[in-house]
């Protein structure tokens, strides 16, 4: 099977009915800062950046590495998609060798709402399907956090367990469906 890192990147933009899903770029850099220091954003995710650190720590073009995707609409960066490789080390395994691809994805406050993260994440998915056909993607959120725990369901992304970490339970699913070990 072929693996994530061995996918050629970046793609071309990904474009949807309202989107444009690209590589970031020097203009996105405020946004970036607006989603790591948001206190709405980062509710789930062990609270937000402080804006000062922020402002001096990220470089003045934000990362640019495979998998991560800017959520762009009418010209301006909305938020991030990311497909990840997961660590070994990471608990929850769905592959043996637990190479699976994680899903992540934030959007600034504005944004949520309107099927954004949506329209996003299953053209993120379609890209991914077809550069790595059969590679499952996991998506993990605190059950808490409602929003995500929808979007996963819309998505068609099917629980594999619940688990405490962080103080709080967590949610896994994968997509699409892996069959259980025989």
């Amino acid at each position: 099977m072929t693996e994530p890192g061995s996918i050629a990147w970046p793609p071309a933009p990904i474009t949807t009915e309202r989107l444009v899903l690209r590589e970031s770029e020097a203009r996105d850099r405020a946004a970036f800062i607006e989603l790591f220091s948001s206190p709405e954003v980062n509710t789930y995710l062990g609270g937000p950046r402080p804006r000062d650190a922020c402002e001096r720590t990220l470089p003045e073009t934000p990362e640019r590495r495979p998998g991560l995707f800017v959520i762009e609409l009418d010209g301006a960066m909305i938020g991030t998609i990311e497909l990840n490789r997961r660590d070994a080390e990471r608990r929850s395994h769905v592959r043996p060798d637990a190479g699976e691809a994680e899903l992540g994805y934030l959007l600034l406050p504005e944004a949520w709402g309107h099927g954004y993260a949506a329209e996003a994440c299953t053209a993120a998915l379609g890209w991914f399907a077809d550069a790595l056909p059969g590679h499952p993607v996991v998506l993990c959120t605190q059950t808490a956090n409602t929003r995500s725990m929808r979007l996963a369901a819309k998505l068609g992304f099917t629980e594999v367990q619940r688990y405490e970490a962080w103080g709080a339970e967590q949610w896994m699913g994968v997509w699409p469906p892996v069959p259980p070990p025989a």
